[in-house]
């Protein structure tokens, strides 16, 4: 096609895009060009390959090398970096199937406390261009940037582009940005050109571009359903752009009523600032499987401990306590009980969930143990003062003492007596 190219901007200095394949003004390539790249306002930021980006950042010795955060022989991959990637490891994989495909790859256990703290020095960033910020995960948030021009003289994506160049020089990672209509949209723009990417995915071809794509390409469309639509007749979401809505309406009621608007590109969700958490927990995969309590125990409390940690960090509490295991032959059992009050303290839910684990200390052998708590709420209401149990304030001391000191000198600075030996506990990760 003839014409002039579309406009836009430079990603890396934000002047006004010009008809060449560089920048006018610092001659950069690294262009967006869009009918709406100064106009469209959601946009869908993810950062890339998180874990292992920071990795790479604090060793400059694994910067040319594949990275593979996760660990031990049963765990699973928590993320890859993009060199990995290439060999075919992905998220989620286990450990053996990802070392077996590359089996050059470095291998980092998880720092859940070292990727918090670069998630929360991004997401204030993000927060700095709007109040509408609603996180995902750690690592990756919608932006709603409209009505900030004139709070940042410049259209939503330019602030969205100087906001990527500066986590990459501040903090030391790099972003990708989907700009576009709708959260749906966005999602889906920032995934076309990763890393260090900045895509922009307009109203007007979204139709056409999700056309070809397959069913399961659609939110909440997994395997099983996607099997059913194929059964159905549905295929490509070509197809459900082609069926009528009550048609839809009818064969799968309010779910065909969502498949018939985002085969469209029509989301009408709202970014929604505050996303309360349900539930704070984590789990350890175990590298060979446990039928023993005293590791069982020890490896509970330490749960306890980070669970109570992210807690405090986030200044609230819970009231139902839940402990996960796991059998050897991949049974899950799950246990709650609720609490007279809400808790902060490691020593309350691991009181609580230790008695529901002596129930099941049976001789089974578990792979995997978690444990968590839900029903939250402020932390001023917890742990309130007992005259029958004279613990509570001695307990809320020490253990916000001993948060302070592991915080300014590492996990390892302090220990209950309870952890002591008990050794490589497995992989760690969020429930």
């Amino acid at each position: 096609m003839g014409g002039r190219p579309a406009p836009g901007f430079c990603r890396d200095c934000l002047a006004d895009a010009s008809a060449g394949p560089r920048c006018a003004a610092c001659g950069s390539p690294r262009l967006v060009r869009h009918p709406e790249a100064d106009t469209l306002s959601i946009a869908h930021v993810d950062c890339d390959a998180f874990y292992a980006a920071i990795e790479k950042r604090d060793d400059p010795s694994l910067r040319d090398v594949p990275v593979i955060i996760g660990g031990g022989v049963r765990g699973v991959v928590s993320t890859a970096c993009y060199i990995a990637r290439i060999h075919g490891v992905r998220s989620a994989m286990p450990m053996f199937k990802a070392k077996a495909l590359c089996p050059h790859a470095v291998i980092v256990k998880p720092n859940m406390r070292k990727y918090a703290a670069v998630g929360r020095q991004v997401r204030e960033r993000m927060q700095a261009l709007t109040p509408l910020v609603e996180p995902l995960s750690i690592d990756e948030a919608f932006l709603d940037l409209s009505g900030t021009e004139q709070l940042h003289g410049r259209s939503p994506g330019r602030s969205l582009a100087g906001f990527a160049a500066e986590v990459e020089r501040d903090i030391g990672i790099t972003v990708s940005v989907g700009l576009a209509a709708n959260k749906f949209l966005a999602k889906t723009a920032s995934e076309l050109d990763k890393p260090r990417g900045f895509s922009v995915l307009g109203q007007a071809e979204a139709a056409s571009f999700l056309a070809p794509r397959p069913v399961t390409f659609i939110w909440g469309v997994g395997p099983a359903f996607g099997a059913k639509l194929a059964k159905d007749g549905f295929h490509r979401i070509a197809d459900l752009q082609a069926a009528q809505e009550s048609d839809l309406a009818r064969r799968y009621g309010a779910e065909g009523l969502r498949l018939w608007r985002l085969s469209r590109g029509l989301d009408v969700c709202p970014v929604k600032a505050e996303r309360e958490a349900k539930s704070v927990s984590a789990e350890t995969t175990f590298d060979t499987d446990i039928s023993d309590q005293r590791p069982l125990e020890q490896t509970l409390y330490a749960l306890c401990e980070e669970v109570c940690g992210r807690l405090r960090r986030s200044d609230i509490a819970g009231r139902t306590v839940t402990l996960k295991l796991k059998t050897a032959d991949f049974r899950t059992l799950t246990r709650s009980r609720g609490l007279e009050s809400p808790t902060g303290l490691a020593a309350r839910l691991y009181e609580t969930a230790h008695e529901m684990l002596l129930k099941e200390v049976n001789g089974t052998r578990y792979r995997l143990i978690g444990v968590g708590l839900s029903d939250l709420g402020p932390r001023s209401d917890a742990d309130p003062a007992d005259l029958l149990d004279a613990r509570m304030p001695r307990l809320k001391a020490a253990e916000d003492a001993m948060d302070k000191l592991k915080t300014k000198f590492g996990e390892k600075a302090v220990e209950r007596g309870i952890l002591l030996g008990t050794g490589k506990r497995g992989r760690q990760q969020k429930m």
